[in-house]
């Protein structure tokens, strides 16, 4: 495979890019740990193939991972969630008609407080029951429901996205003015993601026909198999009713105390340990005091509660937390040995673009993002790479709503998700695949997000309004 070392340049990254694009695009197709395992392909290939010095995974990304899944699965496993689940149960359940906006206000919430969009499993069953039983047509607060959920991580404490990005900002050669980090960013992105919330739940209230409108729904409505299957019972799903004990309760307000001191500690910086480094006295940052206080919330909820330790592992969010964790490492190692080595030519090909049309940037990391289906991993792929073909670091800021674009095809276990709890058939893949329920509210909460996201930074002074 000599002769690929005397290929020039650019036709070199077009075949390593080629070798790339087909490890993402099968993995995604195969779902699961296929794409985080698929990345030793295209390893092997620029090492052997091309002799390419190889770059360096994501490791500190990937422990955040370790960690924060470790103490939402010790939350769960603990009941802990149960309790967040019956209080936002409550909350929609007294104002069924406001439900399309009120649902992915709730699901972005959680996502929020728990640093994962996988939370959304449980409410979705409940966010049905009360739409079709209002007469509500349910793709409006399912899709809403759905993308609100993922919409809300780049807005959470303790979720991987929010600690990459601010990892990659501060370690940045070029330091941007006025940030510190951490709370500087979800300062933008909080308000940011709620407003882009609030948005999509206003759309969604009026997004297609009324159930008592729609013909064909009507036309099904007649067979009673369908009617008895459409509004069959919810009881299995709903909390309502169910006493939680106090061990639950206990478990839920450590997990939202440990978020509290992290989000405290990001805020007050002379309140976390200094050490001397290299003859400069740095505060410790912010990634290790997430792991930290991750690890901790855990084991306190693990002995406080005598949570069944053998359940964490097993439970839904600790396995989709480790499909991320070996996705992220594939993934950013490839990326990293890749565009490592083509840096300065993809910056002489694209800097000028970028730097013209800042916009650009938001559109390169959505389509990224749906590639690998992952924020933290498109984060980790791609913003190294702006930040060296010159990129301000104020946009990525601005724009960091735009990791979020798995929704424009509908293969996210979410959607799908959503697509088998709407027994109607409203919530939908359409006959050209990209005309499905997600597309629009998902354009419609990225695009908002990212608008307001660069209103507030230029507030913030991190680009010029």
């Amino acid at each position: 495979m000599s002769f690929l070392m005397n290929l020039n340049e650019g036709t070199q990254f077009i075949i390593q890019l080629i070798i790339v694009l087909i490890c993402l695009f099968y993995g995604a197709k195969k779902g699961g740990m296929a794409l985080g395992l698929l990345g030793g392909v295209g390893l092997f290939i620029f090492t052997f193939g091309f002799h390419m010095n190889l770059g360096k995974p994501a490791v500190s990304v990937m422990l955040t991972i370790l960690a924060v899944v470790s103490a939402s699965a010790t939350l769960q496993a603990s009941g802990g969630l149960d309790v967040m689940l019956q209080i936002a149960e409550k909350i929609l359940r007294k104002n069924p008609k406001y439900v399309s906006i009120l649902a992915p206000l709730v699901t972005c919430t959680l996502t929020v407080l728990c640093g994962t969009g996988h939370v959304v499993y449980t409410v979705l069953p409940i966010v049905y029951d009360i739409a079709i039983k209002n007469n509500i047509r349910p793709e409006r607060p399912m899709a809403a429901s759905s993308i609100c959920a993922q919409l809300g991580i780049i807005a959470s404490p303790v979720s991987v996205a929010v600690v990459t990005l601010t990892a990659f900002l501060i370690n940045d050669k070029t330091h941007l003015a006025g940030f510190d980090g951490y709370i500087d960013l979800l300062k933008v992105t909080i308000p940011a993601t709620y407003i882009g919330v609030l948005v999509v739940g206003i759309y969604s209230m009026f997004r297609g026909k009324s159930l008592d409108k729609d013909k064909a729904f009507q036309e099904r409505l007649k067979d009673p198999e369908f009617k008895a299957h459409l509004y069959g019972d919810s009881g299995e799903s709903s909390l309502i009713g169910k006493k939680l004990g106090k061990r639950q309760w206990a478990a839920m307000w450590i997990f939202l105390g440990a978020i509290v001191i992290v989000a405290i500690l990001g805020y007050f910086k002379e309140l976390r340990p200094v050490f001397e480094i290299g003859g400069k006295h740095k505060a410790m940052s912010m990634v290790d005091i997430i792991q930290i206080f991750m690890l901790l919330a855990g084991t306190v909820i693990l002995i406080f509660t005598k949570t069944d330790a053998a359940k964490i592992a097993s439970n839904a969010i600790f396995k989709s937390g480790m499909i991320a964790l070996v996705a992220v490492f594939g993934i950013s190692w490839m990326a990293d040995s890749m565009f490592g080595v083509h840096t300065p030519m993809i910056k002489a090909l694209l800097g000028d673009v970028v730097s013209q049309y800042p916009w650009t940037y938001a559109v390169m990391l959505l389509i990224i993002s749906k590639f690998v289906n992952s924020q933290a991993a498109a984060l980790v792929a791609f913003v190294p790479l702006a930040i060296g073909i010159g990129v301000s670091p104020g946009i990525i800021v601005a724009f960091a709503s735009a990791c979020y674009g798995y929704y424009i095809l509908p293969t996210y276990p979410s959607d799908l998700a959503a697509i088998q709890f709407d027994r109607s058939g409203t919530t939908h893949i359409g006959k050209f695949v990209i005309n499905h329920s997600f597309i629009l509210p998902g354009l419609i909460g990225v695009i908002t997000a990212c608008i307001f996201g660069y209103l507030i930074a230029g507030m913030a002074g991190y680009v010029a309004l």
